[in-house]
């Protein structure tokens, strides 16, 4: 689905805006969150975590399919062959960008997790470059030589590069990137349920090797924590929901900015509830990363306004 947010004026153009904000800042407001109901299904592992989140998001994704009438776009879907293709890659990516996620956040390391998606943006514009033989502007060659710059000072003052940052980054990099090769062709809960049921197989092989050696608590730890796990299928399916109705309702570059709510979530849930520590060289590290990210809203800010220019100027 797609939609033109130049459309429509007064009121309703208003409304739409309106609504879409409140749409993007509660999609990110809730991946923002995450860190604390995965801390919660404690003490699953992130293997059988991310198992039973692409399990039971197949199964609300089909409940919810069945229910608006739109499961004839999931077969439609199903008989793309470049499209299934594309969704089963993507699966695995973002089931890889799952783990590490979970990883991070159960093991005291959400601070690094935030880290992965403040770059995520410029590592997706690095990659148009690379992949897609985008052309960039001069304040997104400065973010991302920004960008680089803090991955040096952070691997020389901790040591060793932050690869669980930069393996969030471009695992969820790649994730857009082979999304994008769909384009707007399935709404998004279609694809949502596409690349989760092509992967739901290692899923649930996972949880039958998991169940083997004694590991899977989906049973064990109560209906409480039952209910946790099964609950991860409406968590994952509701922000992605929310965003989609944001973008149909903003101009992208807005939605871009938003996006930058989730990471600053995770960053003070780190500090003030997981209580990490924040010495003077992760402080340094993720100045310098700030700085990039600032480049990248100026550019989202600016971009937009000099094609209105142009075209004025074409048109004169």
């Amino acid at each position: 689905m797609t939609y033109n947010v130049e459309t429509g004026s007064g009121p309703d153009r208003k409304k739409r805006t309106r609504a879409g904000f409140l749409y993007g800042f509660g999609a990110y407001g809730l991946w923002g969150l995450l860190p604390l109901y995965f801390v919660l299904l404690l003490p699953a592992t992130a293997y059988e975590i991310v198992a039973m989140r692409v399990l039971f998001s197949v199964l609300f994704c089909l409940i919810l399919l069945a229910v608006t009438k739109s499961l004839g776009t999931l077969v439609q879907l199903f008989r793309d062959g470049k499209a299934v293709i594309a969704l089963v890659i993507a699966g695995v990516l973002i089931a890889t960008n799952w783990l590490l996620y979970v990883v991070a956040t159960t093991t005291g390391h959400t601070l690094e997790a935030s880290l992965g998606y403040f770059i995520n943006p410029i590592v997706a514009v690095l990659l148009g470059v690379i992949v897609l033989r985008e052309k960039l502007r001069p304040l997104q060659w400065a973010a991302i030589i920004v960008g680089f710059l803090a991955v040096l000072v952070m691997s020389v003052f901790y040591g060793s590069v932050p690869w669980l940052s930069l393996a969030l980054a471009f695992s969820f990099g790649f994730y857009g990137l082979v999304k994008s090769t769909i384009g707007g062709r399935y709404p998004a809960l279609v694809t949502l349920t596409g690349e989760t049921a092509a992967i739901a197989p290692l899923a649930l092989a996972a949880v039958f090797y998991l169940n083997s050696d004694g590991q899977v608590t989906l049973f064990s730890e109560g209906a409480g924590h039952f209910w946790l796990l099964a609950s991860s299928g409406i968590i994952t399916a509701v922000p992605l929901l929310l965003f989609g109705s944001a973008a149909a309702r903003l101009p992208l570059s807005t939605v871009g900015m938003i996006q930058y709510v989730a990471p600053i979530g995770q960053f003070i849930l780190a500090l003030t509830v997981l209580d990490e520590s924040m010495p003077l060289e992760r402080w340094i590290g993720f100045g310098i990363v700030w700085c990039a990210v600032l480049l990248m809203i100026l550019d989202a800010v600016r971009a937009p306004r000099a094609r209105r220019l142009q075209r004025k100027r074409d048109a004169a």
